[in-house]
């Protein structure tokens, strides 16, 4: 039972995910209308590794060293 529990947790998180993702791109499509595919999938690549609206992380404390 939890282990379902954790699953479905897991599943949503991706999701949420996956859904950011699209409200990203269907945002550099409207700044950049006149960009080909390619340049907008190198525009998210650089969004998902620079995350400029979050340049220390999403949350506020300090920053782990555990997965560098």
């Amino acid at each position: 039972m939890a282990d379902a529990r954790v699953a479905h947790r897991f599943r949503l998180a991706l999701d949420m995910y996956a859904f950011g993702e699209q409200m990203v791109l269907a945002r550099l499509r409207r700044r950049h209308p006149n960009a080909a595919e390619d340049q907008i999938m190198r525009m998210l690549g650089a969004w998902r590794s620079e995350r400029p609206c979050a340049p220390g992380g999403d949350t506020p404390g300090r920053a782990s060293r555990r997965f560098a």
